[in-house]
């Protein structure tokens, strides 16, 4: 049998209370063994005066979850040692129906739903919920009623497992039940923010708003008595020649998607599309920010159907607008550094076709400039500063491709007619055939099978009315985050401090005087990770350092902050200008 490698298996289930932004505190569990249907129920005066589960928890045990970085964030609060052998059944549940509707969500009622099994009511589950987050003290009704509903989770976890453990990859799973033992000490770490000015901005919220619209407004001209006006964003775009898309209906696209697109191809969009973001429903009251002034929350693991982690875009200091993001202030003696693989996806492009012009070019250093030097568009001698303009078009065109632009959306990025987009990505073609092989084969794959995986088997699923453009990008993404789980594995178990992952990139922190070694750890690992994944082709990572007293600062957002700053200062200094 599968799973004959483990002398227990063990299904555990944790109830906690947890405020936003710090951390889990156990109320009690319950955990089933498999084999032997041992019980224990245990609260939590019970649970603090274990040194470890009690159980065996050496790779000669298997610990089973629904969502385990919940359940490893209680062990690491208990200061219990993490299991050696993991699974998740809701990462497997994710990886068993992404692309695919689930009627019932993928929580773990969805899931046994999904299968066809009974559970507790919803209302039950939150109401238990709600008592367990109210906190101590318990009436001893009350601690029967959670162990008896923490039970029940148990329970449905193991019926739920009988029926999945068909279909899972036992290997895999436990690659993928180890990233959740990553994310529950990445969640307990989390990122420090300047909670002063956090504060400072929460006191004048509305009035920093009202002031950032005139200031910013200065230099477009689209809003009116503090409303952003379409018919006045299409003359600005009408004076400025920018040539924007439009919806089906024949009105301006005015999505975030878009706007952050075109914001990338117009620089000068960029205050405008910060401000937007701004201005869309943020609360900067919904950063949960503990008591110890770090932002904690849920990183949402295997959430997309890429399996790249999908937290709240208003809880994750990293979802917030660019310019937001220089809350993030190492604390006195610390440093931060943002470790990120230098154009990750073209070189899983290049590695994972086996294309050796893409890989020659990834491995120039620049492969914008190289790629125009290889379809001849430029001298063999060629640099930044010669030739700026065919680098950018080049780089812009190797991008649409990997996102399976069409010859008229790319037109309109590059401000050129259509002609000069179709021969760009007909130099792509020529110059990468291989690649363009490998990735017709893999969207005919898709059509035609169903589904598309990466390296480590997380699988898409396909339906028949899927756009073939939609499925050109998900190689690369896809095994990019299986690259970044895997840094993110060996970086927190070899007990470098990780605050977050950020798509292609990790925040790490240490001690000022530590930092450089912990750097070259992280690079390390990184290296590593990308070598598993492409077959021993290397991906290289560039680094920004952050020493208190000063601030991670996101270039796209670093005016922005001035100006804000700016801003701040006058009304503290009473001298407001209302917009009306």
């Amino acid at each position: 049998m599968v799973l004959d490698q483990f002398a227990e298996v063990w299904f555990v289930d944790f109830e906690f209370r947890q405020v936003d932004g710090d951390l889990p505190e156990p109320v009690c569990m319950v955990a089933r063994e498999w084999k032997s249907k041992r019980l224990l129920r245990l609260w939590q005066d019970d649970l603090s005066k274990l040194s470890g589960p009690p159980w065996a928890y050496g790779p000669n045990s298997l610990f089973v979850a629904y969502y385990a970085s919940a359940e490893l964030g209680c062990y690491l609060s208990l200061g219990w040692p993490i299991p050696a052998r993991i699974i998740d059944l809701y990462a497997e549940f994710r990886c068993k129906t992404s692309g695919l509707t689930v009627p019932c969500g993928h929580g773990l009622l969805g899931a046994l739903a999904y299968h066809g099994l009974d559970s507790i009511k919803g209302a039950e589950k939150d109401s238990m919920r709600k008592l367990a987050l109210r906190g101590s003290p318990y009436t001893v009704e009350e601690r029967r009623a959670l162990l008896d509903y923490c039970q029940s989770d148990v329970d449905a976890l193991a019926k739920l497992f009988d029926a999945m453990l068909p279909g899972i990859d036992v290997p895999r799973a436990l690659l993928r039940g180890r990233y959740m033992a990553a994310a529950a000490r990445i969640e307990r770490t989390g990122t420090p923010i300047d909670t002063e000015v956090r504060s400072i901005f929460d006191t004048h919220w509305e009035q920093i708003k009202r002031r950032l619209i005139v200031e910013v407004d200065k230099e477009y001209g689209v809003f009116d008595d503090c409303t952003f006006k379409r018919d006045l964003f299409a003359e600005y775009l009408i004076r400025e020649g920018i040539p924007w898309p439009y919806l089906d209906s024949g009105t301006l696209a005015l999505d975030d998607d878009t706007f952050k697109m075109m914001a990338k191809t117009y620089p000068r969009l960029c205050h405008l599309h910060e401000l937007r973001r701004t201005l869309s429903g943020l609360r900067l009251n919904q950063l949960p920010v503990g008591k110890d002034g770090r932002n904690r929350c849920l990183l949402s693991a295997f959430g997309a159907k890429t399996s790249r982690n999908a937290p709240s875009t208003t809880r994750f200091v990293f979802g917030l607008p660019a310019w937001l993001r220089a809350l993030i202030r190492p604390e006195p003696g610390k440093a931060l550094a943002y470790v990120d693989w230098s154009q990750q996806e073209f070189g899983i492009a290049g590695a994972l076709s086996g294309d050796e012009a893409m890989m020659e070019a990834y491995a120039s250093g620049d492969p914008y400039l190289t790629f125009a030097k290889q379809a001849k568009a430029v001298p063999a001698d060629a640099t930044k500063q010669s030739h700026p303009e065919e680098r950018s078009l080049f780089k812009v065109c190797a991008l649409a491709v990997q996102y399976g632009m069409s010859a008229f959306s790319l037109a309109r990025q590059i401000k050129r007619q259509p002609v000069h987009a179709r021969r760009l990505l007909e130099l792509h073609r020529e110059t990468y055939p291989v690649f363009w092989a490998w990735n017709d084969a893999a969207v005919n794959h898709a059509m035609l099978c169903g589904s598309l995986h990466t390296v480590f088997g997380w699988k898409v699923h396909v339906g028949p009315d899927a756009n073939p453009r939609s499925l050109m990008n998900f190689p690369m993404q896809a095994n990019g985050a299986e690259m970044l789980r895997l840094s993110c594995c060996v970086a927190t178990e070899r007990g470098i401090s990780v605050c977050a992952p950020v798509h292609d990139a990790v925040l790490i922190e240490a001690d000022i005087h530590n930092i450089d070694a912990a750097i070259q750890q992280t690079q390390q690992f990184m290296l590593e990770a990308s070598r598993v994944i492409l077959n021993g082709f290397e991906l290289r990572s560039d680094v920004k350092i952050i020493q208190y007293p000063h601030r991670y600062v996101d270039e796209r957002g670093g005016n922005m902050w001035e100006t804000v700053m700016h801003i701040l200062e006058g009304i503290r200094g009473g001298t407001e200008r209302k917009c009306n």
